[in-house]
């Protein structure tokens, strides 16, 4: 095979690859609330700005609880009906809303910051 050839089926699988590759932009569903009741099962959150409450489940060993800017870690012990959390969750398992990571915010207007 010549140069010529091989070129433009490289340029195809290139093109292919890049096609197939998840975009990274595309953003994690995250919900910005006041905590209304915590358990060791669920979590439900209310965002005053839209009167709009959304529960989610919790697994009983749930470890992912992060600071706003997320330079500190926290235990599930800390989160406390009236405090400001945001949560990065998804409904994967069953189309069940669960939470992956919650991160205990200083105020409404703070928003999550990852490194």
């Amino acid at each position: 095979m010549t140069a010529a050839r091989i070129r433009p089926f490289f340029a195809a699988c290139a093109l292919a690859a890049v096609a197939l590759i998840p975009s990274v932009a595309s953003a994690e569903p995250t919900f910005y609330g006041i905590v209304r009741h915590v358990s060791w099962n669920s979590i439900k959150v209310d965002d005053p700005r839209t009167n709009q409450t959304l529960g989610f489940e919790i697994l009983p060993k749930f470890d992912q609880i992060f600071s706003g800017d997320g330079k500190t870690t926290y235990q599930m012990k800390d989160i406390k009906p009236g405090r400001y959390v945001g949560i990065i969750y998804d409904q994967k398992a069953l189309g069940i809303r669960h939470a992956d990571q919650i991160y205990l915010l200083t105020n409404r207007n703070e928003r999550i910051r990852r490194l």
